[in-house]
């Protein structure tokens, strides 16, 4: 439940383009984590070139301008959740959005219930407004 995205992607992007990133992204998390549909929250950060350096760690990835490093903060998942939430997002954003799969770097940060307040100061997941 409750995932939230940054995308990082370098600058150059139509409104249309980036649109599709997210919806495809969301779509894929919202099967492979098997979260609700109104469970989004994603954010964008578009870079220059010379502000973002995303190497291969040694793997032979020749990355490109449409490089797309997404960092997801969610509760734990399951191992075959994210390797299915890696694969079906490296699948989807080639069909959709033409990304290559060697550009395409997710990062997964494991937060609970407590780290969460949506508003009015509350941990909504711990006073069980959710």
């Amino acid at each position: 439940m409750v995932p939230l995205l940054k995308f990082h992607l370098y600058e150059g992007k139509s409104p249309e383009q980036i649109q599709t990133i997210l919806d495809v992204a969301h779509d894929v998390m919202v099967e492979a984590f098997e979260i609700h549909y109104r469970d989004r929250y994603q954010m964008v950060h578009e870079h220059k070139k010379y502000q973002m350096i995303m190497q291969d760690t040694g793997l032979g990835f020749e990355r490109t301008d449409d490089f797309l490093l997404i960092h997801v903060f969610s509760r734990k998942r399951t191992q075959a959740q994210i390797t299915t939430f890696y694969h079906n997002l490296a699948r989807d954003l080639q069909r959709k959005c033409h990304i290559q799969p060697h550009d395409v770097m997710v990062s997964i940060a494991s937060n609970e219930d407590e780290d969460w307040s949506f508003g009015e100061g509350r941990a909504q997941f711990l006073t069980g407004e959710l």
